[in-house]
């Protein structure tokens, strides 16, 4: 068998299994992205979720040895959903962003990367092929990229023509030698709507991002939120989906081909003033299938505070004292004491006065004082 007839049957068994989109390129190590991460690394731009070796992250034969060809995969994913509830003033939600929709993308992946590896393999025994999705060493995006699976957007996601930007990612990595495809000429043009709509001004520029600014990373983090960044929240409780949602290439682009990307909407808006004390067990149980639920409940629960204080919900002031008085996690303590301020009920000085007479915390009281403050202002 010819590499161009094993192309073929590779891209054929791929499509039988799911995966909306295969292309094929070079192994060879991404030069030019080694310069850019250099540059993000030195401005600070980073997230400290990536990879912290360079060179793993642009030359896979630090991971393949004689690495030969590079198979990048994409599945699309639904943007928006049917029946979806409505945040009301008696009932206020919040929301998971696109890409956490459904069952954890990673998992999804690597079922179909797993498949296709395994067909590889039957064919080609004596071949190496590693897959990775998100987590592992190597760029999706460059991957994608070089192998024509889309461009990569002013708004740093891949855009393909057939899906927009709301595609997942994942490559392997082989020592096969196959043809390489055609990268996609960039189509972004002069639009600068992503950058121009982006809440934080985290895209500093086209294809630039400063990913400690990104409210989809912001989200994720673990300590006290920033006062700069707790106005440009909203609602969310998981990811931003801003610079996805205003661009023309996404346009009427909705795609529901896998089912276990179907979103439960119950869950992916769920009622904010629930999740304040919610268990470990009920979290796990409700939103544990989540890519959104990596990093605990923690996060989710101080996101859910601050989006009651951004709709300035007078409903959540009970459960907002209790939380601040009985909370063990000095976070949500205080985040619960500024969000009391921000909403600004009438008897809320009183309560937060209240818990200055009893907290120790240093954080905890300076959160307390900041609602004081936002009360006489």
């Amino acid at each position: 068998m010819t590499s161009a007839q094993l192309k073929k049957e590779i891209i054929a068994y791929s499509k039988s299994i799911g995966i909306d989109k295969i292309g094929f390129a070079a192994a060879d190590p991404f030069q030019q992205l080694k310069e850019r991460l250099l540059t993000q690394q030195e401005l600070g731009y980073q997230s400290g979720f990536e990879e912290s070796d360079i060179e793993k992250r642009v030359d896979p034969s630090k991971i393949v040895p004689e690495a030969k060809t590079l198979i990048a995969i994409a599945l699309a994913y639904p943007s928006k959903m049917k029946d979806a509830p409505k945040s009301n003033s008696k009932e206020r939600r919040g929301v998971f962003c696109r890409a956490s929709w459904g069952e954890d993308y990673h998992h999804v992946l690597r079922k179909r990367m797993e498949q296709l590896e395994a067909f590889i393999l039957r064919k080609v025994p004596e071949a190496n092929v590693t897959s990775m999705v998100d987590t592992g060493e190597l760029s999706d995006r460059a991957v994608a990229e070089r192998a024509g699976i889309g461009w990569s957007g002013k708004n740093c996601a891949i855009i393909t023509p057939e899906f927009g930007s709301y595609v997942y990612l994942g490559e392997l990595i082989t020592t096969i030698s196959l043809p390489p495809d055609q990268p996609i000429t960039d189509q972004c043009g002069t639009c600068n709507k992503c950058v121009d709509a982006c809440p934080t001004s985290a895209l500093v520029q086209g294809g630039q991002l400063d990913s400690n600014k990104c409210i989809a990373f912001v989200t994720q983090t673990k300590g006290f939120l920033p006062d700069r960044f707790r106005e440009k929240l909203g609602n969310r409780l998981y990811g931003c989906d801003t610079c996805q949602q205003v661009c023309p290439e996404n346009k009427g682009k909705d795609f529901h081909h896998h089912q276990e990307m179907e979103p439960d909407p119950e869950v992916v808006k769920p009622k904010l003033i629930r999740l304040l004390r919610i268990s470990n067990r009920e979290f796990k149980e409700t939103f544990g299938k989540l890519s959104g639920s990596w990093r605990g409940k923690k996060p989710i629960q101080r996101n859910a505070i601050i989006a009651l204080a951004h709709y300035k919900d007078e409903n959540a002031v009970d459960e907002l004292y209790q939380v601040m008085m009985n909370d063990p996690r000095p976070v949500i303590r205080g985040t619960a004491a500024w969000a009391l301020g921000k909403i600004g009920k009438e008897g809320s000085e009183e309560l937060l006065e209240q818990a200055i007479q009893r907290e120790k915390d240093e954080d905890v009281l300076a959160e307390i004082k900041k609602g004081l403050n936002l009360l006489v202002d």
